[in-house]
């Protein structure tokens, strides 16, 4: 049972992350750096890759 609530906690965790990072890459400081030298902020990176490892990983805790 407390796996289960563990995996509906990373959903929700993963899921703000996600949506962290894509507001950080959808910044327009973020699209003014993209354009100017082709780089993403980390940030945006981390959030989205962490978001997404931890909705995997929320899926897996509630099967």
């Amino acid at each position: 049972m407390k796996s289960r609530y563990l995996g509906i906690v990373l959903l929700v965790i993963g899921v703000a992350l996600a949506w962290w990072g894509y507001n950080i890459y959808d910044s327009t400081s973020s699209q003014i750096s993209r354009a100017v030298s082709g780089d993403t902020p980390i940030e945006a990176w981390a959030g989205m890759v962490g978001g997404a490892i931890c909705v995997l990983v929320g899926l897996l805790k509630l099967k």
